[in-house]
């Protein structure tokens, strides 16, 4: 039987008001309304995809956020559940190498490896700068698709409390974790070359986080490139959540755009609505897919968050910031799809970011789509996507509105001494800067566009709960939640959310789905 509310529709079917159109919430909302619920998502951009949008200047195109996609199964799997295939909405190409690493060395010029997802080919290449890292790196990838098929049982359930790790496929995945490893400290377990450690351990910043500090377990990170391949979205990463966007409304959902959320409303403990920008709505329940903890400490009154207090909130650890670039350039840019740069003093870098200062020579990553992407940028032109890991603004105290514009010219200088792009400054036809400012300003918790750390203290239900605690109605979905971030497991934890609200409600609940063949792509 179909539970029924103040607020559901005659038919009995519950009203969802999900705050935020991106990944999570466009991947929860497609697989409630195709449960049957009334959703409405309000998004408080002119667009949908949260971070994960597309910035247009002029005729130039940039994806805001993440720039490539790992494990196109999983979305691939709620598209599936929907009754919909991925390859029908979105064109994805597998690239070969998957980026290039370009490694910084005291007075040597840098390593450079170009990544491939051919592991005969990845082998011999890392025997050429270590004889038995070839070897190692074998046996990383089997050891670690063994941990990551043990881990997957607790990555696509709700985690709660330690009863929830008190179950035997929890238990088995405990000896791999190795609790007592940093992501660093398991890879020189493997291997001898500590560039070669570096360059399966950078990952670690898709989470934010130095790779001395970060979980040993997240070496999955590097595995999961390796063995599922990077991904290319033709249009940039923001056409998979505009393909989505167009999903969720062919099933019967609404997007209200640029119609920011400033208030959950309740009726004591119990959430019974959204104020926006256009009104006020009644709704069953409230889903969040904005950044965690700004959303709780703006949109839920302290006086219902016991466990999530202010003071709390403020407490945590939390990832870096980045500083951005996005330029239009005139003429080719002869650099691969991704190329990451690491520092000449990587791990003085790093500490500088933990500690709030800015590196003067700086860890660099560029992306080039348009390429092999035409719709990026006009032929003969190119649209370059330059990111700078930085401190978040909770870090030392940096003055962006003067240090942006001479960290700008300090990456401009790099990309042409270490990217080799010739006349970078007279090329640029458009351009456009974002600062850790400009992310807080965005509604991102001291702009810490990776989120809540992924230490062991904030992992599993140390997050925010995906039912929030202390408070009925409100759901968390994201990065912010268990798994944690990254696209991949950010569409794991939209699955987790939407089947307990399912359930919640007594709506059918699609069971899960296995892919019959691979992505289609080129």
């Amino acid at each position: 039987m179909i539970a029924t509310s103040p607020n559901s529709d005659r038919t009995g079917s519950p009203r969802i008001g999900i705050v935020g159109a991106g990944p999570g919430g466009l991947a929860s909302a497609m697989l409630l309304a195709h449960a049957g619920a009334e959703v409405v998502i309000h998004e408080a951009q002119p667009r949908v995809g949260g971070r994960t949008r597309t910035l247009e200047i002029g005729p130039y195109r940039f994806d805001t956020g993440p720039t490539f996609f790992m494990m196109p199964w999983v979305l691939e799997e709620i598209f599936g559940r929907c009754g919909l295939r991925l390859s029908d909405h979105a064109d994805l190409h597998r690239l070969d190498p998957m980026y290039r690493l370009v490694i910084g060395r005291p007075e040597q010029d840098p390593l450079v490896i170009d990544a491939t997802q051919d592991i005969d080919r990845m082998a011999a290449t890392l025997d050429s700068i270590e004889p038995g890292d070839g070897a190692a790196f074998r046996r990383f990838m089997t050891d670690n698709r063994r941990k990551l098929s043990l881990m997957t049982p607790i990555l696509r359930r709700p985690v709660r409390s330690l009863l929830d790790l008190v179950k035997m496929d929890a238990i088995k995945v405990g000896p791999s974790l190795k609790p007592w490893q940093s992501v660093h400290g398991n890879l020189s377990s493997y291997f001898r070359n500590d560039h070669i450690r570096l360059a399966l351990s950078f990952q670690s910043k898709y989470l934010g986080m130095s790779p001395f500090e970060c979980p040993g377990l997240f070496s999955i990170l590097p595995f999961i490139e390796y063995e599922y391949g990077v991904w290319h979205p033709k249009g940039g990463c923001n056409a998979l959540v505009q393909a989505m966007a167009e999903a969720f409304e062919k099933l019967g959902g609404r997007i209200e755009l640029a119609d920011p959320v400033e208030e959950i409303e309740f009726d004591g403990r119990r959430a019974r609505g959204l104020r926006t920008g256009s009104g006020a709505h009644a709704y069953d329940e409230v889903i969040v897919n904005a950044d965690a903890t700004w959303a709780m400490k703006n949109l839920i009154p302290a006086n219902l968050r016991r466990k999530w207090s202010d003071r709390k909130i403020d407490t945590r650890r939390y990832s870096c910031s980045t500083f951005m670039l996005y330029l239009g350039l005139e003429g080719d840019v002869d650099l691969p799809h991704h190329t990451i740069y690491t520092s000449k003093t990587y791990q003085d870098n790093l500490e500088d970011i933990g500690d709030g200062r800015l590196t003067e020579d700086a860890s660099t990553y560029v992306h080039n789509p348009s390429r092999i992407d035409p719709s990026m940028a006009p032929e003969g032109h190119s649209s370059l996507y330059v990111l700078v890991p930085t401190p978040n603004v909770g870090k030392g105290d940096i003055d962006w509105q003067q240090e942006g514009l001479k960290y700008r010219e300090a990456t401009l200088d790099r990309l042409e001494t270490v990217f080799g792009i010739k006349d970078v400054r007279s090329r640029i036809r458009a351009e456009r800067m974002i600062t850790p400012a400009d992310w807080e300003a965005e509604r991102i918790n001291l702009g810490a566009t990776f989120n809540l750390a992924h230490g062991l203290d904030q992992m599993l239900h140390r997050r925010p709960q995906h039912r929030l605690e202390d408070v009925d109605g409100v759901w968390m979905v994201g990065g912010g939640t268990h798994p944690g971030s990254g696209l991949p497991v950010i569409f794991l934890s939209s699955q987790i959310t939407a089947d307990l609200v399912c359930r919640e409600h007594g709506l059918r609940e699609t069971p899960a789905w296995t892919p019959t063949e691979t992505v289609g792509a080129s």
